[in-house]
């Protein structure tokens, strides 16, 4: 079955391109971002990695690993690296989770039971569903989960915007509107009521409907 919002992520041991891991002890108390790649030396994917390691300094701020996943062996990871340097300036650096048997994929419903245990003979194609990206948060519950065909790059702008707003979203009883950026009005949640909500915005909000509650993003 696939993995829903608020699922446990699943544990798992597995070799990658920065030693063995067992990803739960390696997510510690940090966000994660887990993001998978149908196969190696792969167009799309070679441009993701790259981008996603030119990221790294604003992930680390909001305090999220980054985990790769491709169905392939390490080895093979190593030399894609040197492929990622030359297109994108910039080689991965976080973790490439090797995953030759398959196991990590089915584990999180990116290929069925069937597919085999092996990646050797499988091509892109074959693997076209393993294209997610999976938040995971310090709790180990799954956050978000989005899936990408082939053909599209992912947006890693878009990843940290919706990180910003879980993140938000976990400290605060609030929602995050349509397009909302960081530093734009909120949303006081559903479940807050209103004599609630006055002890927390004693200024009151703004409503265009009985049940949107407007104010600003709270600090701190």
């Amino acid at each position: 079955m696939a993995l829903q919002i608020n699922d446990t992520a699943p544990d798992f041991e597995a070799d990658t391109t920065e030693g063995r891991i067992r990803f739960h002890d390696w997510l510690g108390e940090s966000w994660c971002v887990l993001f998978s790649h149908p196969k190696d030396f792969t167009p799309v994917c070679t441009t993701e990695l790259g981008v996603v390691a030119r990221l790294r300094p604003e992930f680390d701020r909001r305090n999220v690993k980054i985990a790769g996943l491709s169905v392939d062996p390490v080895q093979d990871h190593e030399r894609w690296a040197e492929d990622i340097r030359e297109v994108m300036g910039v080689a991965p650096n976080y973790p490439m989770i090797g995953d030759p048997e398959l196991k990590v994929a089915k584990l999180y419903g990116m290929l069925p039971a069937g597919a085999g245990d092996t990646s050797q003979g499988r091509t892109p194609a074959d693997n076209q569903t393993v294209r997610n990206v999976f938040v995971i948060g310090p709790d180990r519950k799954i956050k978000a989960v989005i899936a990408y065909p082939m053909t599209t790059g992912r947006n890693f702008d878009e990843v940290l915007r919706l990180i910003d707003s879980l993140q938000l979203t976990a400290k605060h009883k609030v929602a995050t509107p349509g397009n909302w950026r960081q530093g734009e009005d909120v949303i006081i949640a559903g479940s807050v009521s209103d004599d609630e909500a006055r002890k927390t915005y004693p200024q009151g909000w703004k409503a265009p409907k009985p049940y949107i509650r407007i104010v600003p993003q709270p600090g701190g």
